[in-house]
């Protein structure tokens, strides 16, 4: 690995008391559990360091991936998992509380809002919000440009173009914002996900701790990482998923320290 590590970096790992992790690429890949993720884990453990997971796909809600990281032998309490779904529900409550809700978003996601205690209307709401909705069809775009384009309110969870599968990639909630746009007008007046900041305000009030208390682990430059750079927050990538040494090497976000994998940090603690 050719980045330098400084040992002024280094030493800000001595203050972290939480590390929250991307999930795909940085500690599993697909359905596999990445080497030396789990002893990363049970090293956390035994130092009394919080591990958060941290995912901006809405698609999914909390209790599938706790099923998930069971399923790869990791025993990973709910509270321990945050979505971009999650930071959305915390958003609404905090700033438009009790409000109704126009939610573009499948059973997961809806779920998610039920459980936040965050009333849904589809045909006369308060707040337009979207998500990365898998059951999308043409209706429930048209009645969403609707409401877009009559001035209300507009959320959006994250704003990642592209999910990746074993296929290829899916088309995301940022190409469900781009037909948005193009027919009403208008952007979200807030993207939730990484790498803005509503999620770390989120997870600032989840975990109670100062961003220097934090850790931002991941493999994505452009979320992950710029999540952390861009809110004082230690910004580590491990070159495990998308990003290799090239990438770092020219991207315009930096991160902090680079690893090869999650637990080589250890090593540092």
């Amino acid at each position: 690995m050719s980045f330098v590590n400084t040992p002024e970096n280094l030493a800000r790992l001595q203050k972290v008391k939480c590390f929250a992790l991307d999930m795909d690429g940085t500690f599993y890949l697909g359905d596999q559990i990445l080497p030396g993720s789990k002893d990363f884990l049970s090293f956390m453990k035994e130092r009394g360091k919080r591990v958060l997971f941290l995912t901006n796909n809405s698609s999914r809600d909390g209790g599938h991936y706790v099923k998930k990281l069971a399923k790869m032998g990791c025993d990973v309490p709910a509270q321990d998992v945050y979505t971009s779904g999650m930071a959305t529900c915390q958003y609404l409550n905090d700033h438009f509380p009790g409000k109704k809700v126009c939610l573009l978003g499948n059973e997961f996601l809806r779920g998610e809002f039920a459980r936040a205690g965050i009333t849904l209307d589809f045909d006369a709401p308060d707040v337009v919000v979207i998500g990365f909705d898998t059951t999308l069809d043409y209706q429930k775009m048209q009645v969403v440009c609707d409401h877009v384009r009559g001035g209300l309110p507009y959320v959006a969870t994250h704003p990642d173009f592209n999910c990746p599968t074993e296929t290829g990639m899916m088309p995301d909630i940022g190409a469900i914002i781009a037909f948005i746009e193009a027919s009403a007008g208008r952007r979200p007046d807030c993207i939730i996900g990484k790498p803005y900041a509503p999620i770390v305000q989120g997870l600032l009030e989840r975990t109670g701790l100062s961003p220097q208390e934090l850790c931002i682990c991941g493999d994505r430059l452009y979320t992950d990482i710029a999540t952390g750079v861009n809110n004082g927050i230690l910004a580590v990538c491990v070159l495990t998923g998308e990003a290799d040494e090239h990438d770092v090497a020219v991207s315009p976000v930096q991160p902090d320290l680079v690893f090869d994998r999650l637990v080589d940090l250890t090593a540092y603690l």
